[in-house]
């Protein structure tokens, strides 16, 4: 299993996308890893029959889904080494236009979501010998400035770069290291549609570039992999010529 090399990783919204790249490099790296994630399924074919691979269908926004996902890695392991808090959702709407519905779903899943899983890794990390492990936030560009019609995106995304810097520092005395990725326009079923055209700041329509998400998953393994003594605590990685940097 890897696992005195390696170690034990907990990766959220592991059933597709980016979860699905990270959760399988890590597996690829020697980890043991528990998928989780709302569809077992997509989780099944993530695991893909690994041993190391650990299924637990999770819903993010329940406390006690989530308290169960961590005792199933007690269970299981022993201990934890690693959390990739990435599940999330993207629900478009200007501030006048969003529903409230949608509002607290994306509320509930992106930040939410992150905080109860982070609070009960942490809980585990301090307790178990030797003690102490690492947190990766999925922040996302839209931590740093928004898309047009994304008002409960970007407020979420925004809060979790705070809840990053807080579990950091209180996470110092229980050698819990805490760091975010923060991507832009990596290839997944969630930006296909950047290849025909996405609304820009001016109201042009327009095709943005993406890359390979395998570059993500390589970044997280790069800050996974780091001593607890050191920390990434916020790493940005795009398409090279997205409109981010600089006025389009």
């Amino acid at each position: 299993m890897g696992v005195e090399t390696a170690g034990i990783a907990v990766v959220t919204g592991a059933g597709s996308g980016l979860g699905r790249e990270i959760a399988s490099a890590l597996l690829g790296a020697g980890y043991g890893v528990a998928l989780a994630g709302r569809r077992a399924e997509a989780l099944a074919e993530t695991a893909d029959g690994a041993e190391a691979a650990l299924v637990v269908p999770t819903d993010v926004t329940d406390p006690a889904s989530v308290a169960a996902l961590f005792e199933a890695v007690r269970a299981r392991w022993g201990r934890l080494d690693l959390l990739v808090n990435n599940a999330g959702v993207s629900l478009g709407g200007t501030v006048d236009e969003l529903s409230v519905e949608d509002w607290r779903r994306t509320v509930d899943t992106n930040l939410t979501g992150m905080f109860l899983c982070a609070q009960q890794a942490v809980r585990l990390m301090k307790a178990q010998e030797p003690r102490g492990g690492r947190i990766i936030n999925n922040g996302s560009i839209s931590a740093h400035t928004p898309r047009p019609a994304s008002v409960a995106y970007t407020a979420t995304k925004h809060a979790v770069t705070g809840l990053t810097k807080a579990i950091s520092l209180d996470g110092r005395a229980h050698d819990v290291a805490c760091g975010q990725i923060d991507i832009g326009n990596a290839a997944t079923e969630m930006t296909a549609r950047m290849t025909a055209g996405i609304p820009q700041a001016d109201g042009r329509i327009a095709v943005e570039p993406t890359f390979d998400a395998r570059h993500v998953a390589d970044a997280v393994l790069y800050m996974a992999g780091l001593p607890l003594d050191a920390n990434v605590g916020f790493l940005t990685i795009t398409a090279t010529a997205m409109p981010f940097i600089g006025r389009g």
